[in-house]
C-alpha cells in the first residue's frame, strides 16, 4: 500500500515513515509540508494522511483537489467537536497526532486495509484521472467545483465510457450535501413497467404484488443527490412525473393520495442528443429545459492528447496492484498504438485493454492487443445511414455482418416486441440495446396502443 503523508514536522514524518515501513506501507513524497496548501500528489496512492491541521476547511480543500483518493487526518486537538467537523469536511477517519508513532502506524494500516482490503483501491476503480497538462480536463475540474457550490440541476453529457457517473460523484462529494447519500439510477436498466415504482415508491395494495409500503429512490436520496444516468431512456410517463418532482420538490407514491416534500439535488447524464430527441417527440421539451440548467461536457479520450499515454500508465499501475502482478512498461509499439487508437469506448475500453495486456503479455514489456473490429468502429459516421457499407478488411466485414444482423432484427421485430423482449432475444442488456440503436441511428419505435 502507498500513502501520501502531509505534515510540517520533518522528524514526525521520518519516524512515521519508518514505523509504516514495518507494515509494508510506502510513504510517497514525505517532503510535502504545507497542510494548508492542497496539492494533488504527483504519484498515485491509496490514502492521503494530513497531519498538523486544525481547520476543517483545509480538509475540505484537500478532498476537492485529491478526489477520489480518500483522506484521513491526524488532529492536534482531538475533541469530539473537531472530529465531527473533520468528518463533515470529508475525512475518512481521524486520530490523535500526539499518540505514539507505533499506534498511529497501526491505525493507518487498519484504515488502509478497509480501503484496499479486497485488493481494489478506491483509485483503481476511478476513470477520472488526468494529467496537469490536459486543459480540457482542467477546465472540467474547475467547472465541477463551481457547479458543486450550488443546488442547481446538472446535465452531464458525453460519450459512453467517459466517466459521467464519476463526474456526478465528484460534484456530490464537493458539495454541501457530501455527508448525505448519492443515489444512482440507470434509467436504461429498469424495465418500463417498474421504473415509476422504483423512482417514486408505492403503498401497500397499490397493485398486485405490493404487499408492503416501499419508498422510492427519490425519497431515499432526501437531503442528498439523485443521479439519473441515461435519462434519455426514461419513458414519457415517468418523464411527466419527474417533471412535477423537479418543479414542486415533492413526490407522490403509487397508490397514495397525498404528496411528500423532498430535498434532493438532481444530476442527470446521457450520451444522447436530448434536443434532437425532444424534436422527435421521444423526450419532453419541458423536462429537457428543466434539467439543462448547468451542463458538464465530458471530453472523449481521443481529444486528450498526451493525457492518453499518462492515463494508460496510471491504469497499468493501478490494475497491476489490483491483480497483484508486476507493472511492466509498455512496448514502444504498444505506446504508439495507445496514442493512435481512436478509443471509441473511451476510458472504460482503455481499462479493459490494459487489464487484458497485464494478464496475457509474456516477456518484460506489455503488448497491447486491440480487437480488429475496433479499427472499423473508430469511424461512427459509416453507420449514419443505418445500413452496412463495404470494407476491404475481411475481419471488419465479419464484424459488420453481425451488426447488420442486429439492425435487421431490430427493424423487423421492434413493432411486435418491447425493449426488454428485444434485448433478451439478442442476448444483450437493455442499455446495450439502446447504445447500439443510437450508434446505428435506429430510432426507438413506440408501440401503438390498441
Amino acid at each position: 500500500m502507498r500513502i501520501h503523508l502531509v505534515d510540517d514536522n520533518e522528524d514526525f514524518r521520518s519516524a512515521l515513515a519508518a514505523a509504516l515501513s514495518q507494515h509494508a506501507i510506502a510513504v510517497l513524497d514525505p517532503s510535502q509540508t504545507a497542510a494548508s496548501n492542497p496539492e494533488k500528489p504527483k504519484d498515485s496512492c491509496h490514502l492521503i494522511i494530513i497531519g498538523g491541521t486544525r481547520e476543517p476547511l483545509d480538509i475540505a480543500q484537500w478532498r476537492q483537489v485529491c478526489w477520489p483518493t480518500p483522506i484521513a487526518v491526524l488532529l492536534t486537538e482531538t475533541s469530539p467537536h473537531n472530529a465531527m467537523l473533520a468528518g463533515r469536511a470529508g475525512a475518512l477517519g481521524v486520530y490523535d497526532r500526539a499518540a505514539p508513532v507505533s499506534e498511529i502506524a497501526d491505525w493507518i494500516r487498519a484504515l488502509g486495509n478497509d480501503c484496499v482490503g479486497d485488493g481494489t483501491s478506491k483509485t483503481a476503480s476511478s476513470h477520472y484521472f488526468h494529467s496537469d497538462s490536459c486543459r480540457a480536463m482542467q477546465a472540467l475540474d474547475e467547472m465541477i467545483l463551481r457547479v458543486a457550490t450550488t443546488d442547481s440541476t446538472v446535465l452531464i453529457v458525453g460519450e459512453t465510457g467517459t466517466g459521467k457517473e464519476l463526474a456526478a460523484r465528484q460534484v456530490h462529494a464537493s458539495s454541501a450535501r457530501s455527508a448525505r447519500p448519492i443515489i444512482s439510477v440507470n434509467c436504461a436498466a429498469i424495465p418500463e413497467t417498474l421504473i415509476e415504482s422504483e423512482l417514486f415508491g408505492y403503498e401497500k395494495g397499490a397493485f398486485t404484488g405490493a404487499t408492503s409500503n416501499r419508498i422510492g429512490l427519490i425519497e431515499a436520496a432526501d437531503g442528498g443527490t439523485l443521479f439519473l444516468d441515461e435519462i434519455g431512456e426514461l419513458p414519457l410517463a415517468a418523464q411527466a412525473r419527474l417533471l412535477r418532482f423537479i418543479q414542486e420538490g415533492e413526490i407522490r407514491q403509487i397508490g397514495s393520495v397525498s404528496s411528500k416534500k423532498v430535498d434532493v439535488r438532481l444530476i442527470c447524464a446521457t450520451h444522447r442528443d436530448l434536443a434532437r430527441l425532444a424534436d422527435e417527440k421521444a423526450f419532453r421539451h419541458d423536462l429537457f429545459y428543466r434539467i439543462d440548467v448547468l451542463r458538464l461536457d465530458i471530453p472523449p479520450l481521443r481529444s486528450r492528447g498526451q493525457d492518453i499515454l499518462e492515463m494508460a500508465n496510471w491504469f497499468r499501475d493501478q490494475l497491476a496492484d489490483k491483480l497483484n502482478i508486476p507493472a511492466r512498461p509498455f512496448s514502444l509499439s504498444s505506446e504508439r498504438l495507445i496514442n493512435d487508437h481512436h478509443w471509441p469506448g473511451n476510458v472504460r475500453e482503455m481499462q479493459n485493454v490494459i487489464e487484458r495486456a497485464l494478464v496475457m503479455s509474456d516477456g518484460p514489456t506489455l503488448q497491447i492487443a486491440l480487437p480488429a473490429f475496433d479499427q472499423y468502429a473508430t469511424d461512427e459516421s459509416v453507420f449514419d445511414s443505418g445500413a452496412s457499407t463495404g470494407s476491404s478488411d475481411a475481419e471488419s466485414n465479419e464484424e459488420l455482418s453481425l451488426e447488420d444482423y442486429f439492425q435487421r432484427f431490430v427493424l423487423q421485430h421492434q413493432d411486435a416486441m418491447n425493449e426488454t423482449e428485444l434485448a433478451q432475444k439478442l442476448g444483450i442488456s437493455r442499455k446495450c440495446l439502446w447504445e447500439r440503436r443510437q450508434r446505428f441511428g435506429i430510432p426507438r419505435q413506440k408501440q401503438k396502443s390498441a
